[in-house]
């Protein structure tokens, strides 16, 4: 999913002094700030575009079934070199290339991109996979996860320290992965390679710390040659849908750059409008449509076990969230008594002066 060049950069679920894995680099201020006081005009457009990407990240599982009968991996690779065409584009027409001479400057950064787009290339095929495998809710597990494997990552490679509600957030998501194991007869690999790859590929955004269109140009560059002489190959053995299958197909394969670039661009938006507090909330809405369309639409099996998995892992999200919310609304006020303690003492300096004047 193109959620993954964003998303986890919400502090609502990340852990303490965290921006979280798939962002820039967090927030000067506190938890839930926007920076510059913003208009209530420009929050609205802000949450309108916020609903935007997370809705469209929730029901993309309604289409990449459309694309069969190409195989996943014909489908990741077009996705790699429509994804390059379409946000090259989108840079050519806003003139924003001024970050490309720097980071051809930056070997480290460049090393971090290639490895950002080697999980993320995991990450979109599994996924891609998964959903046209008919395995949707699994699938939609692994972002409901993302947030907790994050927050273990960050103990684990980054040393960060937890609050206690954290490590009880993250005790409960442990159960939960248990439970469902036994429930699925198995690991549910599908919903922890989602996860971990999309922890792993956030921690090393986080790092480059570049924009998301830059960041996907960026990573999309990387990919498009293995993705295109993967293309090739399959064309002059027979076995590509491109161009086979009728127009139309050929259309929304082409399609699959704007159905991974649009939302980032919304999400962008949005995320300079509205408080990141709100964006950790927000982020939910795209695994809660992807298991909705797993169970309703999908109809895809959810024996009681796994309700109970699920409900656990529910369970450590609420405990994250309030933990996170209650934070932000500590550092609120926080900043406010500092302003206010700040503001008294400056009228007492400033009579002071005036008294010995």
């Amino acid at each position: 999913m193109a959620v993954q060049q964003a998303k986890n950069s919400m502090g609502a679920t990340g852990s303490a002094g965290s921006s979280g894995p798939a962002g820039s680099a967090g927030s000067s201020g506190p938890v839930g700030s926007t920076g510059p006081r913003t208009s209530k005009a420009e929050q609205r457009v802000g949450l309108l575009n916020g609903f935007a990407a997370y809705g469209m990240w929730g029901l993309v599982p309604l289409f990449w079934p459309l694309l069969k009968p190409a195989g996943a991996l014909e489908i990741l690779a077009h996705r790699m070199v429509w994804s390059l065409a379409v946000v090259g584009v989108a840079l050519l027409v806003m003139r924003r290339w001024a970050w490309l001479g720097e980071l051809l400057r930056q070997p480290r950064k460049l090393a971090l991109i290639s490895v950002a787009a080697a999980v993320i290339t995991v990450n979109w095929g599994v996924y891609i996979w998964a959903v046209n495998s008919e395995h949707v809710v699994e699938a939609s597990l692994g972002y409901f996860i993302n947030p907790l494997v994050t927050i273990a990552m960050g103990v684990l490679l980054l040393k960060e320290r937890l609050r206690p509600l954290q490590w009880t957030a993250v005790a409960v998501g442990f159960s939960a992965v248990l439970v469902l194991t036994i429930g699925y007869g198995r690991p549910p690999w599908i919903s922890l390679t989602l996860a971990f790859s999309f922890a792993t590929y956030g921690l090393v955004k986080k790092k480059v710390n570049l924009g998301g269109i830059e960041s996907l140009a960026a990573e999309t560059a990387i990919q498009f040659l293995p993705a295109l002489a993967y293309l090739l190959w399959l064309g002059s053995s027979g076995g590509a849908t491109f161009g086979t299958e009728g127009a139309g197909h050929a259309t929304l394969l082409a399609a699959t750059g704007v159905v991974t670039a649009l939302p980032l661009v919304c999400f962008g938006a949005a995320a300079i409008r509205v408080p990141l507090s709100t964006l950790g909330l927000l982020q939910y809405l795209a695994p809660v449509f992807q298991f909705l369309l797993g169970i309703l639409y999908f109809h895809e099996a959810m024996p009681p076990e796994r309700w109970a998995g699920f409900a656990l892992v529910w369970l450590a999200l609420s405990l994250l969230t309030f933990d996170a919310l209650r934070t932000a609304r500590r550092a609120a006020r926080a900043l406010r008594a500092g302003a206010v303690a700040g503001a008294v003492a400056g009228v007492r300096g400033a009579a002071a002066v005036d008294a010995k004047s």
